[in-house]
C-alpha cells in the first residue's frame, strides 16, 4: 500500500499520468481513493501522437486505464524521510517485542499469534514430540 501512501502525499502537487492507450495527462494531484482512481486539476492531455493536445479544468482517470505515473522527486523524499523517521510501519509494536526477546524484527502479516519462527507450533492436547 505503499504508493496510495505517496499518492496521499503528493495531493496538490504536479502529476503526470500515462494511459495504456498512449494518451498523458499532466496535472495537480487533487484526490486519489483506495482504488488508485485519481482526481486532476488543470489538466493539460496529449493525444498517442502528440500531434494533438486538450486543456481541461478537470478530469477522473481510472485506475484500470493507468499505465504509469510520474511523481515529483522532492514527493518521494519526503515520502522516504516519513517512513524513516516512522521506522518499519509497525507503530513501535516490534521494537517492543525485540526488547522483550520475542523476535528479531518486522515479520509481516499472517503466522500464528503466540509463536516465533524458531519454536515449533504447539497444538492444543498433544505433547511437543508426538504426532
Amino acid at each position: 500500500m505503499l504508493h496510495l501512501w505517496l499518492l496521499k502525499t503528493a495531493q496538490n502537487h504536479p502529476l503526470l499520468v500515462e494511459l495504456k492507450n498512449g494518451e498523458t495527462y499532466n496535472g495537480h494531484l487533487v484526490s486519489c481513493d483506495n482504488w488508485t482512481n485519481i482526481n486532476l486539476r488543470e489538466v493539460i492531455c496529449k493525444s498517442r501522437d502528440r500531434d494533438k493536445f486538450w486543456l481541461m479544468p478537470e478530469c477522473y482517470l481510472r485506475s484500470s486505464t493507468i499505465k504509469y505515473l510520474r511523481i515529483p522527486d522532492e514527493i518521494i523524499d519526503t515520502g522516504r524521510e516519513e517512513v524513516a523517521a516512522k521506522g518499519c510501519g509497525c507503530g513501535g509494536r516490534q521494537q517492543q517485542k525485540r526488547q522483550k526477546g520475542h523476535g528479531t524484527g518486522c515479520a509481516g502479516r499472517g503466522g500464528i499469534p503466540g509463536t516465533s519462527r524458531d519454536q515449533p507450533e504447539r497444538r492444543p492436547g498433544r505433547e511437543a514430540g508426538k504426532q
